[in-house]
């Protein structure tokens, strides 16, 4: 119970003393407050004009903090937009590379189709038999104008590679068939007989009658006679299948050669053959070893030419330039 009742009148005296500090401090903290008010009044009676320019002082410095405040604002705006234009100029500069890449890419598609076009051209150059010179791809053409240049809008730069990429497109389909056509001639004009069946060689007996060379009157000879030497490659003259491989009769170990357009030729009196029947053989191809075989006085190649199955003269097939004849007739 004392104990309980010391507690409590200690508790008592700290909560009076804390009051007394409170009040204590209230009352010196008026004072000082009077005091500098009454400071303050008798500074503006004494020295008027230092107040008002103290007061001067506080309005300006009033004013410019307003304005400083106001400023803060307008910067913070003016960020503010720069931010939302640099996002919008990112946005077009993005716009802009995806538009660059994709006119790049049509640039390369359009530059691969040009070196098409280029090596198709140089291709048919030479199949044509251009003459050098006549038609160069590789050379710059030449072009001018003297109207006035201006900037071209992305619009028109497109709609210019649209209707560049048409015309490659037309020409490179025109040249196609050029080219076919062009293919075409070459593989007719190598099925019909137009080379020599030997090389470095001359006539020794033409087309059309004779006298027999067997000593038995006269006889139509449906063929040409070339001088060679036993051995010699045999060659034909346009490009075909083997139609015949073998042994006839009077012809000796013969190779008939069928160009697939009414065409047939024959090689006649060889040594020995070196195609079999359905061969493909291209023209200049070796078929033979020329020889003396079957009826005939020595060796030589016995040439004919076979049209719709009539004989005709091999003569008109043997080239343009002229034919070099001899003087031995051969069988």
């Amino acid at each position: 119970m004392r104990d309980h009742a010391a507690g409590t009148s200690n508790q008592t005296l700290v909560s009076m003393s804390f009051q007394t500090i409170v009040n204590n401090s209230r009352a010196r903290l008026a004072h000082g407050l009077e005091h500098a008010a009454w400071q303050a009044r008798r500074f503006i009676h004494i020295r008027p004009l230092g107040s008002a320019a103290i007061l001067l002082v506080a309005g300006v410095l009033v004013g410019m903090g307003g304005r400083s405040a106001a400023g803060v604002g307008q910067v913070s705006l003016l960020q503010a937009k720069a931010g939302q234009q640099q996002t919008q100029l990112d946005t077009v500069r993005r716009g802009a590379q995806q538009e660059v890449n994709a006119m790049a890419a049509r640039l390369a598609e359009l530059q691969a189709q040009a070196n098409r076009l280029n090596a198709l051209g140089d291709r048919l150059t030479r199949v044509g038999q251009l003459q050098d010179g006549e038609f160069r791809f590789d050379d710059a053409v030449g072009v001018g104008g003297n109207e006035a240049a201006h900037d071209m809008a992305p619009a028109e730069l497109s709609a210019g590679v649209d209707k560049l990429e048409q015309q490659f497109a037309a020409s490179g389909q025109q040249l196609s068939v050029l080219e076919a056509l062009l293919f075409n001639r070459e593989l007719d004009k190598n099925a019909v007989p137009s080379r020599l069946p030997i090389l470095n060689s001359y006539i020794t007996s033409g087309f059309g009658w004779r006298a027999d060379p067997f000593g038995g009157g006269g006889q139509h000879h449906n063929g040409i006679d070339f001088k060679a030497s036993v051995g010699d490659p045999v060659l034909t003259v346009a490009d075909g299948v083997v139609s015949f491989s073998g042994v006839k009769s009077g012809y000796g170990y013969v190779v008939d050669v069928d160009h697939g357009n009414g065409y047939v030729t024959r090689y006649a009196h060889n040594s020995r053959l070196v195609v079999q029947v359905n061969d493909l053989v291209r023209v200049g191809q070796e078929i033979a070893k020329a020889g003396s075989t079957g009826r005939s006085t020595g060796a030589h190649v016995h040439f004919e030419v076979w049209e719709n199955g009539n004989v005709v003269n091999p003569r008109k097939f043997l080239g343009d330039g002229p034919t070099p004849v001899g003087k031995v007739s051969r069988g």
